[in-house]
């Protein structure tokens, strides 16, 4: 079994969530989404398994410059604004057999464990 991680190579939590996975022996790829972006049908997948407002990357500064009808977005406009710039996504997606299961990063080994299957 093999999971795929989609993020950044200098996101911070990118990097704590990889660090976890090789302590845990967990066997992963990484899917950096600036040089490889998520198709827009991995995307609405994505959407579908996990919610567009728990895959929004309010830190950023993509999110930052949308205007306030963001407020009001539907699925598929978050789906569509995504799909046009993968900053948006918060990180990192882990996706396991094809469905994403979890979205960004924090070190709670029981919730990291469920959420993946180990």
């Amino acid at each position: 079994m093999s999971i795929q991680v989609y993020g950044i190579p200098n996101c911070g939590t990118c990097k704590k969530a990889l660090k976890w996975l090789q302590e845990n022996g967990v066997d992963y790829e990484f899917i950096n989404t600036k040089d490889h972006p998520p198709s827009r049908e991995m995307i609405q997948a994505w959407v579908k398994s996990l919610g567009s407002q728990p895959m929004r990357n309010t830190s950023g500064q993509s999110y930052r410059s949308l205007g306030d009808e963001k407020k009001t977005w539907t699925d598929q406009e978050w789906i569509e604004a995504f799909t046009k710039d993968a900053m948006l996504l918060k990180r990192p997606v882990f996706v396991k057999d094809k469905t994403a299961v979890l979205v960004g990063f924090k070190e709670q080994d029981e919730v990291i464990r469920q959420k993946l299957g180990l």
